[in-house]
Protein backbone atom coordinates (compact mmCIF):
# COMPACT_ATOMS: atom_id res chain seq x y z
CA UNK A 1 0.00 0.00 0.00
CA UNK A 2 1.23 3.42 -0.92
CA UNK A 3 -0.28 5.67 1.69
CA UNK A 4 0.62 4.86 5.33
CA UNK A 5 -0.39 6.32 8.57
CA UNK A 6 2.26 7.34 10.37
CA UNK A 7 3.30 5.73 13.46
CA UNK A 8 6.74 5.68 14.23
CA UNK A 9 7.34 5.95 17.90
CA UNK A 10 8.10 8.09 19.81
CA UNK A 11 7.64 10.87 17.69
CA UNK A 12 3.99 10.64 16.53
CA UNK A 13 2.62 9.31 19.37
CA UNK A 14 0.28 12.33 19.16
CA UNK A 15 -1.37 11.70 15.47
CA UNK A 16 -3.22 8.50 16.64
CA UNK A 17 -6.49 9.65 18.98
CA UNK A 18 -9.21 9.27 16.62
CA UNK A 19 -12.05 11.71 16.36
CA UNK A 20 -14.48 9.69 15.03
CA UNK A 21 -16.11 7.30 17.16
CA UNK A 22 -15.47 3.26 16.95
CA UNK A 23 -18.99 2.53 16.87
CA UNK A 24 -19.36 5.17 13.53
CA UNK A 25 -16.59 3.55 11.80
CA UNK A 26 -17.36 0.00 12.77
CA UNK A 27 -20.87 0.69 11.30
CA UNK A 28 -19.17 1.87 7.68
CA UNK A 29 -17.34 -1.03 7.58
CA UNK A 30 -20.02 -3.28 8.10
CA UNK A 31 -21.92 -2.09 4.76
CA UNK A 32 -18.97 -3.20 2.67
CA UNK A 33 -18.02 -7.01 1.72
CA UNK A 34 -15.14 -8.28 4.05
CA UNK A 35 -12.29 -8.53 1.97
CA UNK A 36 -12.98 -4.95 1.19
CA UNK A 37 -13.93 -3.30 4.49
CA UNK A 38 -10.47 -5.33 5.74
CA UNK A 39 -8.38 -2.91 3.38
CA UNK A 40 -9.91 0.01 4.64
CA UNK A 41 -8.87 0.92 8.14
CA UNK A 42 -5.10 1.97 8.80
CA UNK A 43 -3.30 -1.02 10.27
CA UNK A 44 -1.22 -1.36 13.38
CA UNK A 45 2.38 -1.25 11.99
CA UNK A 46 4.30 -3.79 10.27
CA UNK A 47 2.67 -6.67 12.05
CA UNK A 48 -0.91 -5.76 11.42
CA UNK A 49 -0.08 -5.04 7.82
CA UNK A 50 0.87 -8.83 7.62
CA UNK A 51 -2.59 -11.02 5.54
CA UNK A 52 -5.68 -9.51 4.01
CA UNK A 53 -3.37 -9.08 0.78
CA UNK A 54 -5.52 -8.81 -2.53
CA UNK A 55 -4.96 -11.62 -4.97
CA UNK A 56 -3.16 -10.38 -8.20
CA UNK A 57 -3.29 -12.82 -11.44
CA UNK A 58 0.13 -14.22 -12.63
CA UNK A 59 1.94 -11.12 -11.25
CA UNK A 60 3.14 -8.80 -7.83
CA UNK A 61 2.95 -4.67 -8.31
CA UNK A 62 6.30 -3.23 -9.00
CA UNK A 63 6.45 -2.96 -5.27
CA UNK A 64 6.96 1.21 -5.46
CA UNK A 65 4.44 4.11 -5.66
CA UNK A 66 5.74 4.63 -9.09
CA UNK A 67 3.92 1.85 -10.78
CA UNK A 68 0.74 3.92 -10.59
CA UNK A 69 2.07 6.78 -12.65
CA UNK A 70 3.88 3.92 -14.85
CA UNK A 71 0.29 2.11 -15.58
CA UNK A 72 -1.52 5.44 -16.17
CA UNK A 73 0.81 6.60 -18.59
CA UNK A 74 1.40 3.48 -20.29
CA UNK A 75 -2.44 3.62 -20.53
CA UNK A 76 -2.37 7.07 -21.77
CA UNK A 77 -0.52 6.47 -24.38
CA UNK A 78 -2.81 3.38 -25.77
CA UNK A 79 -5.98 5.71 -25.35
CA UNK A 80 -4.53 7.90 -28.09
CA UNK A 81 -3.06 5.83 -30.21
CA UNK A 82 0.56 6.31 -29.47
CA UNK A 83 1.24 2.64 -29.00
CA UNK A 84 0.32 -0.55 -30.70
CA UNK A 85 0.93 -4.26 -29.93
CA UNK A 86 4.40 -5.27 -29.82
CA UNK A 87 5.39 -1.40 -29.36
CA UNK A 88 8.45 -0.11 -27.42
CA UNK A 89 7.83 2.24 -24.17
CA UNK A 90 10.97 4.29 -23.26
CA UNK A 91 11.42 6.95 -20.41
CA UNK A 92 13.71 8.94 -18.85
CA UNK A 93 13.82 7.64 -15.07
CA UNK A 94 16.26 7.65 -11.67
CA UNK A 95 14.87 4.00 -11.23
CA UNK A 96 11.53 3.22 -10.09
CA UNK A 97 9.21 4.60 -12.61
CA UNK A 98 11.19 2.58 -15.06
CA UNK A 99 10.53 -0.48 -12.88
CA UNK A 100 6.87 -0.13 -12.64
CA UNK A 101 7.07 0.48 -16.61
CA UNK A 102 9.34 -2.61 -16.98
CA UNK A 103 6.42 -4.84 -15.07
CA UNK A 104 3.79 -2.74 -16.66
CA UNK A 105 5.55 -3.58 -20.17
CA UNK A 106 6.01 -7.48 -19.89
CA UNK A 107 2.18 -7.44 -18.56
CA UNK A 108 1.58 -5.77 -21.64
CA UNK A 109 4.06 -7.84 -24.34
CA UNK A 110 5.52 -4.29 -25.35
CA UNK A 111 9.20 -3.88 -25.22
CA UNK A 112 10.63 -1.39 -22.91
CA UNK A 113 13.84 1.19 -22.70
CA UNK A 114 15.07 2.86 -20.28
CA UNK A 115 17.64 5.68 -19.95
CA UNK A 116 18.51 6.88 -16.13
CA UNK A 117 21.45 8.98 -14.69
CA UNK A 118 24.78 6.49 -14.05
CA UNK A 119 24.16 7.81 -10.04
CA UNK A 120 21.31 5.42 -9.29
CA UNK A 121 21.67 2.18 -6.97
CA UNK A 122 22.69 -0.81 -9.17
CA UNK A 123 20.17 -2.70 -7.56
CA UNK A 124 17.95 -0.56 -9.66
CA UNK A 125 19.91 -1.40 -12.88
CA UNK A 126 20.13 -5.01 -12.18
CA UNK A 127 16.09 -5.12 -11.31
CA UNK A 128 15.45 -3.81 -14.75
CA UNK A 129 17.34 -5.67 -16.76
CA UNK A 130 16.03 -8.85 -14.67
CA UNK A 131 12.91 -7.77 -15.78
CA UNK A 132 13.54 -7.87 -19.73
CA UNK A 133 14.11 -3.78 -20.23
CA UNK A 134 17.01 -2.50 -21.84
CA UNK A 135 18.69 -0.10 -19.73
CA UNK A 136 21.01 2.69 -20.35
CA UNK A 137 22.80 4.73 -17.58
CA UNK A 138 24.43 7.81 -18.96
CA UNK A 139 26.01 10.87 -17.14
CA UNK A 140 24.22 12.98 -14.91
CA UNK A 141 23.60 16.46 -16.40
CA UNK A 142 20.69 19.40 -16.08
CA UNK A 143 17.96 19.14 -17.41
CA UNK A 144 18.69 21.77 -19.88
CA UNK A 145 21.49 20.16 -20.99
CA UNK A 146 20.47 17.89 -24.44
CA UNK A 147 22.23 14.65 -23.22
CA UNK A 148 20.16 14.92 -19.80
CA UNK A 149 18.33 11.48 -19.95
CA UNK A 150 15.06 12.64 -20.86
CA UNK A 151 16.09 14.07 -23.64
CA UNK A 152 18.22 11.32 -24.60
CA UNK A 153 15.38 8.88 -24.22
CA UNK A 154 12.37 10.93 -26.67
CA UNK A 155 15.09 11.02 -29.19
CA UNK A 156 15.60 7.49 -29.01
CA UNK A 157 11.95 7.00 -29.39
CA UNK A 158 11.69 9.05 -32.37
CA UNK A 159 14.32 6.61 -34.01
CA UNK A 160 12.31 3.12 -33.46
CA UNK A 161 8.70 2.89 -35.59
CA UNK A 162 6.07 1.97 -33.07
CA UNK A 163 7.67 3.37 -30.14
CA UNK A 164 6.36 5.90 -27.26
CA UNK A 165 8.68 8.03 -25.24
CA UNK A 166 6.09 8.11 -21.95
CA UNK A 167 7.71 11.13 -20.30
CA UNK A 168 6.44 10.96 -16.78
CA UNK A 169 7.66 14.51 -15.76
CA UNK A 170 5.94 16.49 -18.21
CA UNK A 171 2.54 13.62 -18.68
CA UNK A 172 -0.34 14.37 -16.77
CA UNK A 173 -1.48 11.00 -16.92
CA UNK A 174 0.83 10.59 -14.19
CA UNK A 175 -1.01 13.33 -11.95
CA UNK A 176 -4.05 11.50 -13.12
CA UNK A 177 -3.31 8.56 -11.83
CA UNK A 178 -2.95 10.10 -7.96
CA UNK A 179 -6.31 12.03 -8.68
CA UNK A 180 -8.19 8.49 -9.04
CA UNK A 181 -6.21 6.70 -7.22
CA UNK A 182 -4.24 7.62 -4.09
CA UNK A 183 -6.18 10.70 -3.23
CA UNK A 184 -9.38 8.32 -3.21
CA UNK A 185 -7.75 5.47 -1.07
CA UNK A 186 -6.32 8.14 1.23
CA UNK A 187 -9.49 9.33 1.79
CA UNK A 188 -11.38 5.98 2.46
CA UNK A 189 -8.81 4.83 4.66
CA UNK A 190 -9.24 7.87 6.99
CA UNK A 191 -12.88 7.50 7.63
CA UNK A 192 -13.96 9.84 4.28
CA UNK A 193 -11.22 12.19 5.31
CA UNK A 194 -12.91 12.78 9.11
CA UNK A 195 -9.37 11.39 10.48
CA UNK A 196 -6.80 13.51 8.15
CA UNK A 197 -5.31 16.53 9.13
CA UNK A 198 -2.37 16.51 6.42
CA UNK A 199 -0.94 15.31 3.53
CA UNK A 200 2.95 15.51 2.77
CA UNK A 201 5.40 13.88 0.36
CA UNK A 202 8.62 14.63 -1.38
CA UNK A 203 8.56 15.32 -5.68
CA UNK A 204 10.43 13.72 -8.43
CA UNK A 205 7.88 14.29 -11.50
CA UNK A 206 5.64 16.09 -9.16
CA UNK A 207 2.55 13.57 -10.16
CA UNK A 208 2.29 12.27 -6.61
CA UNK A 209 1.73 15.20 -4.47
CA UNK A 210 -0.04 16.77 -7.54
CA UNK A 211 -2.49 14.70 -8.00
CA UNK A 212 -3.16 13.92 -3.76
CA UNK A 213 -3.23 17.35 -3.43
CA UNK A 214 -5.77 18.03 -5.70
CA UNK A 215 -7.90 15.33 -4.96
CA UNK A 216 -7.99 16.13 -1.19
CA UNK A 217 -8.06 19.78 -0.84
CA UNK A 218 -11.28 19.54 -3.36
CA UNK A 219 -12.74 16.57 -1.30
CA UNK A 220 -11.64 18.54 2.48
CA UNK A 221 -12.92 21.98 0.93
CA UNK A 222 -9.95 23.06 1.90
CA UNK A 223 -9.18 21.80 5.07
CA UNK A 224 -6.96 19.47 4.91
CA UNK A 225 -3.22 20.98 4.96
CA UNK A 226 -0.72 19.41 2.07
CA UNK A 227 2.88 20.17 2.21
CA UNK A 228 6.20 19.69 0.07
CA UNK A 229 9.12 17.67 1.54
CA UNK A 230 12.25 18.66 -0.36
CA UNK A 231 15.96 16.95 -0.25
CA UNK A 232 19.00 18.94 -0.63
CA UNK A 233 19.72 19.98 -3.90
CA UNK A 234 16.32 20.35 -5.11
CA UNK A 235 14.67 23.97 -4.97
CA UNK A 236 11.11 23.57 -4.59
CA UNK A 237 11.18 23.97 -1.00
CA UNK A 238 12.72 27.51 -1.41
CA UNK A 239 10.06 28.17 -4.84
CA UNK A 240 7.52 27.55 -2.45
CA UNK A 241 8.95 30.00 0.78
CA UNK A 242 10.20 32.51 -1.11
CA UNK A 243 6.63 33.01 -3.16
CA UNK A 244 7.55 31.70 -6.45
CA UNK A 245 11.05 32.55 -6.91
CA UNK A 246 13.12 29.15 -8.80
CA UNK A 247 16.86 29.74 -6.84
CA UNK A 248 19.65 27.75 -8.49
CA UNK A 249 20.59 24.42 -7.49
CA UNK A 250 22.97 23.72 -4.89
CA UNK A 251 24.79 20.75 -3.82
CA UNK A 252 23.26 16.83 -3.85
CA UNK A 253 21.06 14.25 -1.79
CA UNK A 254 21.52 10.92 -0.72
CA UNK A 255 18.15 10.13 -2.33
CA UNK A 256 17.14 9.28 -5.68
CA UNK A 257 14.44 10.09 -7.93
CA UNK A 258 13.25 13.20 -5.52
CA UNK A 259 14.13 16.62 -5.67
CA UNK A 260 13.79 19.32 -8.61
CA UNK A 261 15.26 22.00 -10.90
CA UNK A 262 12.11 23.29 -12.31
CA UNK A 263 8.42 22.99 -11.60
CA UNK A 264 7.37 19.93 -13.89
CA UNK A 265 3.69 20.15 -16.10
CA UNK A 266 2.34 17.26 -13.35
CA UNK A 267 3.20 19.59 -10.51
CA UNK A 268 2.38 23.16 -12.02
CA UNK A 269 -1.51 23.19 -11.88
CA UNK A 270 -1.39 22.58 -7.62
CA UNK A 271 1.62 23.94 -6.82
CA UNK A 272 -0.36 27.27 -5.45
CA UNK A 273 -2.55 24.72 -3.50
CA UNK A 274 0.15 23.77 -1.20
CA UNK A 275 -0.29 25.39 2.59
CA UNK A 276 3.67 25.07 3.18
CA UNK A 277 6.97 23.15 2.62
CA UNK A 278 9.72 21.73 4.67
CA UNK A 279 13.60 20.84 4.24
CA UNK A 280 14.98 17.68 5.21
CA UNK A 281 18.72 17.34 5.44
CA UNK A 282 20.49 13.50 4.51
CA UNK A 283 21.30 13.42 8.18
CA UNK A 284 17.61 13.19 8.90
CA UNK A 285 16.82 10.88 6.53
CA UNK A 286 19.63 8.63 7.11
CA UNK A 287 18.71 8.18 10.56
CA UNK A 288 14.84 7.40 9.99
CA UNK A 289 15.76 4.98 7.78
CA UNK A 290 18.11 3.15 10.87
CA UNK A 291 14.85 4.25 13.17
CA UNK A 292 12.14 3.11 11.11
CA UNK A 293 14.07 -0.60 10.98
CA UNK A 294 14.48 -0.91 14.63
CA UNK A 295 11.55 0.48 15.74
CA UNK A 296 8.79 -0.54 13.67
CA UNK A 297 10.69 -3.27 11.54
CA UNK A 298 9.87 -1.25 8.38
CA UNK A 299 12.65 -1.81 5.97
CA UNK A 300 12.59 1.46 3.38
CA UNK A 301 14.44 3.90 1.82
CA UNK A 302 15.89 7.30 2.26
CA UNK A 303 13.24 8.65 0.25
CA UNK A 304 10.31 7.11 1.93
CA UNK A 305 12.33 7.86 5.42
CA UNK A 306 12.20 11.67 4.31
CA UNK A 307 8.94 11.73 4.05
CA UNK A 308 8.90 10.29 7.75
CA UNK A 309 10.98 12.94 8.89
CA UNK A 310 8.53 15.25 6.90
CA UNK A 311 5.41 13.91 8.17
CA UNK A 312 6.39 14.02 11.86
CA UNK A 313 7.50 17.84 11.34
CA UNK A 314 3.86 18.34 9.93
CA UNK A 315 2.52 16.14 12.86
CA UNK A 316 4.20 18.84 15.35
CA UNK A 317 3.38 21.83 13.49
CA UNK A 318 -0.58 20.92 13.36
CA UNK A 319 -0.70 19.97 17.14
CA UNK A 320 -1.59 17.19 19.32
CA UNK A 321 -4.36 14.52 17.94
CA UNK A 322 -3.66 15.34 14.32
CA UNK A 323 -3.31 12.31 12.06
CA UNK A 324 -0.95 12.90 8.79
CA UNK A 325 -0.47 10.82 5.91
CA UNK A 326 2.54 10.54 3.83
CA UNK A 327 4.17 8.36 0.98
CA UNK A 328 6.78 5.26 1.53
CA UNK A 329 7.70 5.32 -1.97
CA UNK A 330 9.32 1.67 -2.03
CA UNK A 331 11.76 -0.76 0.27
CA UNK A 332 15.43 -0.40 1.33
CA UNK A 333 16.63 -3.46 -0.70
CA UNK A 334 17.08 -1.34 -4.11
CA UNK A 335 19.96 0.40 -2.26
CA UNK A 336 20.79 -1.93 0.61
CA UNK A 337 24.55 -1.80 -0.73
CA UNK A 338 24.64 2.08 0.08
CA UNK A 339 22.48 2.58 3.18
CA UNK A 340 23.56 -0.06 4.78
CA UNK A 341 27.76 0.16 4.09
CA UNK A 342 30.00 1.44 6.57
CA UNK A 343 32.29 2.70 4.12
CA UNK A 344 29.55 4.55 1.89
CA UNK A 345 27.98 6.50 4.89
CA UNK A 346 31.60 7.25 5.83
CA UNK A 347 32.53 8.80 2.47
CA UNK A 348 28.89 11.14 2.81
CA UNK A 349 30.15 12.06 6.56
CA UNK A 350 26.75 10.15 7.58
CA UNK A 351 27.93 7.36 9.54
CA UNK A 352 27.76 9.88 12.55
CA UNK A 353 24.51 10.92 11.52
CA UNK A 354 23.01 6.91 13.33
CA UNK A 355 22.83 6.75 16.89
CA UNK A 356 25.32 4.23 18.32
CA UNK A 357 22.32 1.90 19.22
CA UNK A 358 21.60 1.47 15.61
CA UNK A 359 24.78 1.09 14.29
CA UNK A 360 24.19 -2.86 14.67
CA UNK A 361 22.36 -2.55 11.53
CA UNK A 362 25.42 -1.46 9.42
CA UNK A 363 25.92 -5.01 8.62
CA UNK A 364 28.16 -3.97 5.08
CA UNK A 365 31.65 -2.78 5.39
Amino acid sequence: MAAARLLPRPLLRTALPSRASPQAFSRSLSQLPKVAAAHMAPVNGFVGAIGNTPLIRLMEPGGSVKDRAALYVVKDAEEKGLIKPGGTVVEGTAGNTGIGLAHVCRSKGYKCVIYMPNTQSQEKIDLLRMLGAEVHPVPAVAFDNPENYNHQARRHAERLDNAVWTNQFDNVANRRAHIETTGPEIWEQTDDGRNLDGFVCATGTGGTLAGVTAFLKEKSQGRVKCWLADPPGSVLHSYIQSGGELMDRQGGSITEGIGQGRVTDNLKPDIEKLDGSVHVPDAESIEMVYRCLDEEGIYIGASSALNVVAAAKMAKALGKGSNVVTILCDGAYRYQNRLFSRKWLQSKELESAIPQHLQKYIILE
